[in-house]
């Protein structure tokens, strides 16, 4: 079969699809590599309804685009690259409509299956312990301390911890005033540990700070703190530790929402203390909450689980079988 048949049997026609890559490239104003993911996504879709026998876009219906996404999903695609695909294919879509040359978008009501959510990883109780007693007294020690006890004991994120400067610690109330995503701040209370680290920082931050530096926390140089000499801290103080874990300063909020939840039980509350604008963000840590409770009724519960020395029940070890 000749190219130029082969092109006449395609549903949509190839100088369809340069008018769209132009329209998203000199419109739109896609970075090249979306346009050759939407490519590649178009020309898969495009061989998908030649083998179909699909010869006019108008004929192409949401029953053909749940099936390609199925046949694509049953071909080891991923849930999150479906959704980009459907992305593509809805775009285009919009694009034959906007060119006149068919009138519905059967891509749009079509959903990619759900993507899993990876629960976030945090420490337990003993391991934050471990992490926190810090004995060395220089000035890098005592900051990384504070710095440490506060992404635990107030739940900060990371950009939130660098951009505290020294006039945001509270001198009497101990509320600590944090500016969060969009600018928004919330209230969260400090914590005798947390304001004994601190302190003790402060004392010497002067020894490294530069003179007019407003920053709470400061580098070698003197200057503010950057986020990636942070997560380097960090992970270099939980090996100094020993806790046998790679640590990132969001594992310190993670724990810190964890804790609170396995000991309150009050998701809003912990909503509030973690600055979540959607209640349904924070839910994630009722798995994590769940997943302590199955673990206590597991190691509990004469009825939970077999002995560990042996599957074999009751009836066959009587019968010595």
């Amino acid at each position: 079969m000749s190219e130029g048949d082969n092109n006449s049997r395609q549903a949509i026609a190839r100088e369809l699809v340069e008018r769209f890559h132009d329209y998203l490239a000199y419109e739109r104003r896609l970075s090249p590599r979306t346009l050759s993911a939407y490519q590649g996504d178009i020309e898969r879709f495009r061989e998908w309804l030649r083998q179909a026998d699909v010869s006019h876009p108008k004929e192409i219906t949401q029953h053909h685009v749940r099936a390609y996404a199925a046949w694509r999903h049953r071909n080891g695609t991923t849930a999150k690259s479906l959704q980009r695909v459907l992305s593509s294919l809805r775009a285009l879509f919009r694009f034959l409509i906007r060119e006149g040359v068919t009138g519905i978008n059967p891509a749009e009501g079509v959903r990619a299956p759900k993507i899993a959510r990876r629960l976030p990883m945090s420490l337990d109780a003993d391991q934050v312990n471990q992490l926190l007693t810090i004995r060395e007294t220089d000035p890098l020690a005592l900051r990384d301390r504070a710095m440490l006890e506060l992404l635990y004991a107030c739940g900060l994120r990371l950009a939130e911890l660098v951009s505290l400067d020294v006039n945001d610690i509270p001198s009497e109330d101990n509320q600590l005033e944090v500016t969060g995503k969009g600018s928004k701040t919330r209230r969260i209370p400090l914590g005798r540990m947390a304001r004994d680290a601190i302190d003790a920082w402060l004392k010497v931050r002067g020894d490294m700070a530069k003179e007019g530096e407003t920053a709470l926390f400061t580098g070698v140089r003197g200057s503010r703190i950057s986020p990636r000499m942070v997560e380097k801290c960090v992970a270099e103080r939980a090996v100094k530790q020993e806790t046998n874990r790679h640590l990132t300063p969001h594992m310190l909020r993670h724990s810190f929402a964890s804790h609170l939840l396995e000991s309150s039980g009050d998701l809003r509350a912990v909503q509030e203390l973690l600055g979540h604008a959607d209640i349904s963000t924070t839910q994630i840590y009722t798995h994590l909450d769940f997943q302590h409770l199955a673990q206590v009724y597991d190691k509990a519960h004469p009825r939970a689980r077999r002995n560990k020395e042996s599957d074999e029940t009751p009836a066959e070890k009587e019968n010595g079988k």
